[in-house]
């Protein structure tokens, strides 16, 4: 995640947190009605039409959070984020994450997207930085490895269009993340999510191993 990213996220959260507060009322109530947290974030996030990160992150508020003081200290942290980007989540939805799904890669259904990554970047799908060899050979390679649990490929989604890739591979006891995010889908936030979203599907994958993201997300 680059650090435009970063203050980006950062400025949401913080803008939710002081939107939850001058609503304070309406806020409990919407989690006192829900069944679960679940259901408390997506009634925070609609309430107040935030994301759903900026809900989770008003659940987790701590009680020193609503002191005066405190409210002055996220105002003027917000102040400074907005002077310092030049947009927001509301311009980049995608990043939020909210709306994307990753699932595993189907060698099948999604080869042609692996084909116009390739024509792209012109190397193997490894990790490794060698020249691309046959789409059909580099596929059952990665096959091998995702199933001798070596690697995961998981293809990003969002409303049935596939934006891209998050590609793990373990190397020499690290999990080495690359993402490439198709051409068409690029500058709307699909690398943060995808980036954000892979992080539990890798520490389930590979537990207690640590991942290393070696290429920024495009």
């Amino acid at each position: 995640m680059t650090d435009l990213d970063l203050a980006t996220a950062r400025r949401d959260i913080t803008d939710a947190l002081l939107t939850a507060l001058e609503r304070r009322h309406e806020v409990l109530d919407a989690i006192v009605d829900a069944e679960n947290r679940d259901e408390a974030v997506e009634s925070v996030a609609k309430l107040l039409d935030k994301s759903t990160l900026g809900a989770e992150a008003i659940l987790g508020m701590s009680f020193y959070q609503l002191t005066k003081d405190e409210r002055r200290k996220n105002q003027a942290e917000l102040d400074d984020l907005n002077n310092a980007l030049t947009f927001t989540l509301a311009e980049r939805p995608a990043s939020s994450g909210d709306s994307l799904e990753l699932r595993p890669f189907d060698p099948s259904a999604d080869a042609d997207l692996f084909r116009t990554r390739t024509e792209e970047l012109k190397v193997a799908g490894d990790g490794s930085g060698s020249p691309a060899g046959d789409i059909a050979d580099e596929i059952a390679k990665a096959t091998e490895r995702v199933d001798n649990e070596d690697a995961v490929w998981l293809v990003g989604v969002d409303g049935g269009t596939k934006v891209g890739f998050v590609f793990g591979e373990l190397t020499g006891g690290e999990v080495d993340v690359r993402i490439w995010i198709h051409p068409d889908q690029r500058k709307k936030g699909y690398g943060t999510a995808c980036l954000r979203k892979s992080r539990s599907e890798m520490a389930a994958l590979f537990p207690g191993v640590h991942m290393v993201v070696r290429a920024p997300s495009a």
